[in-house]
């Protein structure tokens, strides 16, 4: 049986061979940023093979982004800049120092929440001795995260520093708090969807940022809840549509009503046991 370091090996040496002068065409031209949106998308796969409680293809799916992992090095490396090697040495280098309680240095950590108290303070003391200046405890969160993601992770790193509602319950009234923003905006005049104002936006953004951290409050990860509510939806609409269909009717010409009781109808069908 191989081992992990030689099936690792094995990967990096078809991606070199990929890249050589003799190599493929198309793996030749790639940069970094052509490669970017391969990225993303592998990423997401696995997510869906997770999702999917799908373990063959989670397999396949982390050997996809791996490759992509591996290719990015392999770009940077012939650039000059570091391989794959000086990647994989650095994070468990880090992953050593920021686990103190579990590799020496520090006791036992008691609770995950101490161990992301930790983390943070950790990587501030990192930076200090670097002589590099201070960051804020929002500075990490990448802006390239999708917009629900980002609001929960904001949430959570201000949370560690204590800044945070003390129950669910109080989010809820945030929540709903919000909604009555959103209706004086609406009330206030600006009822143009298709040129929304500047405020109405705001007040939804506002609104979202809030749901997010509910989510966080509850324990649930609020890109998953919402791609597994996608995905309910386009069941059940794509089954109200076939049943419509199947009558001779069209969505168009079949009233909001009688949609909404057919909608009530197969929701009904499709969810039970």
């Amino acid at each position: 049986m191989p081992t992990p370091g030689d099936s690792f090996d094995q990967l990096v040496e078809i991606m070199r061979r990929l890249r050589a002068p003799d190599g493929c065409p198309w793996d030749r031209e790639q940069t970094l940023q052509s490669l970017r949106p391969f990225l993303l998308e592998e990423t997401y796969e696995a997510l869906e093979a997770i999702d999917r409680n799908d373990p063959q293809g989670l397999c396949e799916e982390l050997g996809d982004l791996l490759f992509e992992v591996v290719f990015l090095a392999r770009v940077s490396e012939e650039a000059g800049q570091f391989s794959v090697a000086d990647a994989v040495d650095t994070v468990a280098t880090k992953l050593i120092r920021r686990h103190p309680h579990v590799f020496g240095g520090e006791g036992p950590a008691v609770s995950a929440d101490e161990v992301l108290n930790r983390w943070e303070d950790l990587k501030q003391r990192e930076r200090a001795a670097a002589g590099s200046a201070p960051r804020g405890t929002l500075d990490g969160v990448p802006k390239t995260l999708p917009g629900l993601l980002r609001a929960y992770e904001y949430g959570s790193r201000a949370a560690s520093r204590g800044f945070d509602w003390l129950r669910a319950s109080d989010v809820v009234l945030k929540i709903e708090e919000e909604i009555g923003e959103v209706r004086e905006a609406l009330a206030a005049g600006d009822t143009n969807t298709d040129h929304p104002s500047t405020k109405v936006e705001e007040e939804v953004g506002d609104l979202l940022f809030a749901v997010a951290n509910l989510s966080r409050k509850l324990g649930v990860e609020p890109e998953t809840a919402l791609r597994r509510a996608n995905d309910k939806f386009a069941r059940r609409f794509t089954e109200l549509e076939r049943r419509v269909t199947a009558r001779g009717d069209t969505m168009k010409d079949t009233s909001l009503d009688a949609l909404e009781a057919e909608w009530q109808r197969l929701k009904a069908d499709l969810d039970r046991p």
